[in-house]
């Protein structure tokens, strides 16, 4: 058996299937999105984490037998979040999503680095440029930010405790010399 998470900007998806990759089930929880100002996206990152936890809890309820033999988890979800967190793994802020415009003056200040660094144009909804609108406009966030994880890597981190990400998300951060397959 193996379980299948979407952290999506709409809903937390769960699939459970079988060593065939047969449907045995799934379950779904919906998110909101908070839109404090005209541009921007922004959603609680502990959200996330307790519609995981709804959604594992109400599969293991209606499979129990077929839970007990999971053998692995597989992540994907929304891109380009910028989760800040603490010293002690806590959220700073509501991660700011996707589909947030706040950072498009920051952008634009790093578009040629960025292309020529990472291969990649730098837009409003990467998470680099959410990190420079954070120290100016959030800068007691900004002083006390210790890590940034995308969505699906902090509901990695609360799962398994590791701080890591893939090389395709990686990308999107415009922090990764893509051709060199390092951070920049």
């Amino acid at each position: 058996m193996y379980i299948g998470l979407d952290i999506g900007t709409s809903s937390v998806k769960a699939v459970l299937i079988d060593a065939a990759q047969g449907l045995v089930s799934d379950r779904s929880v919906e998110l909101t999105v908070s839109r404090p100002h005209s541009g921007w996206s922004e959603q609680d990152p502990d959200d996330w984490w307790r519609a995981v936890e709804a959604v594992l809890d109400s599969l293991a309820a209606d499979q129990p037998r077929a839970m007990s033999g999971v053998r692995g988890i597989g992540l994907s979800g929304q891109m380009h979040g910028a989760t800040l967190l603490d010293a002690s793994d806590q959220p700073l802020r509501p991660c700011i999503l996707w589909n947030d415009g706040r950072a498009d003056l920051e952008a634009g200040m790093l578009d040629a680095d960025a292309r020529v660094h990472t291969g990649n144009p730098a837009f409003a909804g990467f998470t680099a440029p959410k990190l420079m609108w954070a120290a100016t406009h959030e800068p007691e966030v900004f002083a006390k930010t210790e890590t940034i994880l995308l969505p699906k890597d902090y509901v990695r981190m609360k799962l398994t405790g590791d701080r890591a990400t893939d090389m395709s998300d990686a990308s999107g951060t415009l922090w990764l010399d893509v051709a060199g397959r390092k951070w920049s």
